[in-house]
C-alpha cells in the first residue's frame, strides 16, 4: 500500500501517531481559494498529498479536516489555548465543573467563544470516535428524548429513573430544556430544584437550558451538549424537552429512543392519537398510575396500544409498546428501562442505531446552517435598515407579508 492510499483510508493525525517519523515531508499551507488549509508533501512525492478532502463545485479547493482543526488551534492564544486544554482533558477525566463549562461555552452567542467551542468540539469527537472504535465500534452512550405536556411528572419520573440507573452503575446527564419567555427571554430553570435527589447524586449532572425562542424547544446547542456529556463519561444521556409543538419532531432527530410521557387525566384521551403527536413516539409511558388514576391509566393504556396498530411502523425490528408507570410507588420503572435496553439491543443487532445517528447529524447540519443564515440575513447591510420599516407597512397593513419579504430578499440578493 503506497503513501496515497494510506492517506486516502486514514486520518493525517492517526497516521502521524502510529508513524511519528514518516510524515516530515509534509507541511500545512493555506489551499487557494479556500478558507481552510491542506496538507501538502514538501519533497519530490508531491502525488501523496492528503486528499481526505470535499470538492466545492468542481474545483480543486481541498479541505482536509485534520489540516483545519491544526489550523484553527494555531489561531489561539495562549489564554484560549490553556482554557481549551483546560476542559478537554477535565472533560474526558470526568469533572463535571469542565462539563458545565464546556457546554457554557457552546451555548455562547459571542463570535470568538463560537470559535473556541468548535475546536473543543472536534477534539472531544476525535476522542470519542476513538473510544468507540476500542469499543467495538458500539455507541458509548444511550441517548433517549423525553417528551410531554405540562403536568405529565416528567421531571418526578427522571429523577425516580435516574436514581435507579445510578444505583446500577450508571452514569445519567440530564439535559432539560426551558422554555423562555416571549416577553422578557428568561426561563425558570427549574429542573434542579424538582430533582433535588438526582441533583445530589455525583454519578448524575443535570443541566437546565432556555430555548430562547427555538422552534420545537430544544437549543441548537443541546446536540452539541449531548456530545460533551458522552465524552465526560456519561452512558446515558436524558434529554427532556418542553413538550409542545413541534419539540417531539426535534427532539427525535438528537437521541436514540424517543419517550412520550402522558398524564392518565388529560382531558379528551383521543387527542394523544393524533398522528403528529404520537408517530415519533418508540415507547409511551402512561405516568401517575396510582391510587385513584390506576383505571383511567389502564384505559389510556389500552386505547393507545389500539391506536399504534394503524401507525405504520418506522423501524423493521421495533413496535413502539405503551406502559404504565407511577414515580410515587416505583411501579414500571424497571420496566421501562427493561423496554429501552431491549430497544437499544435490537436497533443495534440490525444496524439501524448507527443508521438513524448518521442521518441525525446531517439534520443538524443543516438545521444549523439556517440558523446561522437567518441571523447572516438579518445583519446583511442592505436589510439591516429596512427590517424595521418593512415590519411596520405590515403591521399597518399597507405591505402584504409576502411582498415584504420580497423585497427583503432582493435586497439581499443583489448586493451579495
Amino acid at each position: 500500500m503506497n503513501g496515497s492510499s494510506l492517506l486516502l483510508r486514514f486520518p493525517l493525525c492517526f497516521l502521524q501517531r502510529r508513524f511519528p517519523n514518516s510524515f516530515d515531508g509534509f507541511c500545512w499551507r493555506p489551499s487557494p481559494g479556500s478558507a481552510f488549509s491542506c496538507v501538502q508533501q514538501l519533497n519530490s512525492l508531491q502525488q501523496c498529498c492528503s486528499r481526505r478532502m470535499i470538492s466545492s463545485k468542481g474545483l480543486n479547493t481541498g479541505l482536509c479536516y485534520p489540516a483545519v482543526l491544526e489550523h484553527q488551534t494555531r489561531e489561539l492564544s495562549d489564554q484560549e489555548q490553556r482554557l481549551l486544554d483546560k476542559l478537554y482533558n477535565g472533560l474526558i477525566q470526568g469533572h463535571r465543573a469542565c462539563l458545565a463549562e464546556a457546554i457554557t461555552l457552546v451555548e455562547s452567542t459571542h463570535s470568538r467563544k463560537k470559535e473556541i467551542a468548535q475546536v473543543l468540539l472536534q477534539k472531544v469527537l476525535s476522542y470519542h470516535r476513538e473510544q468507540e472504535q476500542l469499543n467495538k465500534g458500539k455507541p458509548l452512550a444511550f441517548r433517549v428524548g423525553l417528551s410531554g405536556p405540562p403536568g405529565a411528572g416528567k421531571s418526578t419520573f427522571i429523577e425516580c429513573f435516574g436514581k435507579m440507573l445510578t444505583e446500577r452503575g450508571h452514569k445519567v446527564s440530564v439535559l432539560a430544556v426551558d422554555p423562555s419567555s416571549s416577553t422578557s427571554g428568561g426561563s425558570l430553570l427549574g429542573d434542579k430544584t424538582r430533582m433535588t435527589e438526582l441533583s445530589r447524586d455525583m454519578n448524575a449532572y443535570i443541566r437546565p437550558s432556555p430555548t430562547r425562542g427555538t422552534l420545537g424547544g430544544v437549543t441548537r446547542t443541546t446536540n452539541e451538549a449531548i456530545l460533551l456529556c458522552e465524552g465526560g463519561g456519561y452512558d446515558i444521556v436524558l434529554v427532556e424537552t418542553v413538550g409542545v409543538g413541534q419539540s417531539e419532531f426535534a427532539v427525535a432527530d438528537m437521541v436514540d429512543m424517543f419517550v412520550l410521557l402522558l398524564p392518565p387525566a388529560g382531558g379528551d384521551e383521543l387527542q394523544g392519537i393524533k398522528r403528529g403527536i404520537i408517530e415519533m413516539a418508540d415507547l409511551v409511558a402512561v405516568t401517575k398510575a396510582d391510587g385513584d388514576l390506576v383505571v383511567p391509566a389502564r384505559r389510556i393504556q389500552a386505547e393507545y396500544v389500539s391506536a399504534l396498530k394503524l401507525l405504520r411502523k418506522r423501524s423493521k425490528v421495533w413496535s413502539p409498546k405503551v406502559i404504565r408507570i407511577s414515580a410515587k410507588t416505583g411501579e414500571g420503572i424497571s420496566d421501562i428501562w427493561d423496554k429501552m435496553t431491549e430497544f437499544r439491543d435490537l436497533m443495534l443487532t440490525s444496524s439501524e442505531l448507527m443508521t438513524k445517528r448518521r442521518r441525525q447529524q446531517k439534520v443538524w447540519m443543516w438545521n444549523v446552517i439556517q440558523e446561522s443564515m437567518l441571523d447572516h440575513f438579518r445583519s446583511h447591510l442592505a436589510v439591516r435598515d429596512q427590517i424595521p420599516l418593512l415590519e411596520e407597512k405590515v403591521v399597518s397593513g399597507i405591505l402584504s407579508p409576502g411582498l415584504a419579504a420580497d423585497l427583503l430578499l432582493k435586497a439581499f440578493k443583489e448586493r451579495s
